[in-house]
């Protein structure tokens, strides 16, 4: 059995294109792995709280001597670390905003970048605990960002790729729903590329062996 984490941080409700085409990905890759369980994280419906004292101090104090207010901010970490390790396949779906990532899954990624949890430092430096994981990120932009003069203002994927490597996720896949700002017809050009990407995808991961698809 597989289990497929969807975390989605789209503001924009029903009208956000990460977030439908993220729900689509998901969806093809429950019918490609029978058995397989979906967990959804909604970072705007449940958002994670921004960094503060409290969470600062609290993971680096002994679970026996944190304060109430340690404890209970830990907590939520250590809820969604729990369910990154739990999955084998991770879809994080957001918009390009203002070139990098929502704030909602930026909170996402401070919570479950966690020292002793999901990397550790050692004579070699720091190591990703994370291991065999499968990512996927899913990226809506309004304008062109894969290629062309744009390119170099894109500073959510290459975070996303290396804060994901630090914690030891290296195997993402980026689908981009980009162009979104262009009209009518660039939102469809956009919506039949991702749903192709999806569509490969979820053939690739059916014709895994069992064994395969589940680890």
């Amino acid at each position: 059995m597989s289990n497929i984490l969807l975390v989605t941080s789209s503001p924009r409700g029903d009208a956000s294109q990460s977030t439908r085409v993220a729900n689509e990905l998901a969806g093809a890759l429950q019918n490609a792995l029978p058995g397989s369980e979906l967990t959804v994280r909604d970072l705007v419906k449940s958002p994670l709280p921004h960094i503060e004292p409290d969470y600062a101090t609290g993971i680096y104090t002994p679970a026996e001597a944190r304060t109430p207010a340690q404890a209970k901010v830990v907590s939520v970490s250590d809820t969604a670390v729990d369910e990154l390790f739990a999955a084998d396949h991770i879809i994080l779906a957001t918009g390009l905003i203002n070139f990098s990532i929502s704030s909602n899954l930026k909170s996402w990624i401070d919570h479950i970048s966690r020292s002793g949890r999901t990397f550790s430092y050692g004579p070699n430096g720091p190591q990703g605990l994370v291991k065999g994981k499968k990512v996927y990120v899913v990226l809506a932009s309004g304008g062109i960002y894969s290629e062309g003069p744009a390119s170099v203002m894109d500073f959510a994927v290459p975070y996303l790729k290396g804060v994901l490597a630090f914690n030891g996720m290296t195997d993402v896949e980026v689908i981009r729903v980009e162009g979104i700002g262009m009209g009518e017809d660039a939102i469809k050009a956009a919506l039949e590329k991702a749903r192709g990407q999806i569509e490969a995808i979820a053939q690739r991961e059916s014709e895994k062996p069992l064994a395969t698809a589940a680890a």
